[in-house]
């Protein structure tokens, strides 16, 4: 069975994000998201694999056996666009994004250039909605405010 590649790491995020970060806007817009996430999950932010700031964790195994542990929401601060992990395939979720902005899907993450394309509040909403879905199917530190 493939071994997880997304593991927990001790690095540090700022660091992370003030080296990775190619443009003041994209390192301005990271430390938006460290802010908006903390404060939805309560969770500090950590390093999960070389490039994903993730923020509580859970536990997921699938029914092909495989298993491991992810954070609850998460991004990264990617060259093209930040990749979001924040969507869970619920109904609520899927109203949410008609009303999000300029963002692309991915399958199981989305897209955006700069904040300033998207719409905080409903971000927030998608957000809340995934640790809704993730506490009810997983095990995991997850909390809504």
């Amino acid at each position: 069975m493939a071994k997880t590649k997304t593991n927990y790491t001790t690095a540090d995020v700022h660091e992370f994000i003030n080296s990775f970060a190619d443009t003041d806007q994209k390192r301005h817009d990271s430390f938006e998201l460290l802010k908006l996430m903390q404060d939805i999950t309560g969770c500090a932010p950590k390093m999960w694999g070389p490039s994903i700031i993730g923020f509580g964790n859970y536990h997921y195994k699938y029914k092909s056996g495989h298993e491991g542990d992810a954070p609850v929401l998460g991004f990264s601060p990617r060259k093209a666009a930040f990749s979001l992990y924040v969507y869970s395939d619920t109904e609520k979720s899927k109203r949410a994004l008609a009303n999000l902005g300029k963002f692309k899907m991915g399958k199981a993450c989305i897209y955006v250039k700069k904040l300033s394309d998207i719409d905080i509040p409903v971000l927030r909403e998608l957000c809340e909605e995934s640790i809704k879905y993730i506490s009810e199917h997983h095990e995991c530190s997850c909390r809504v405010k």
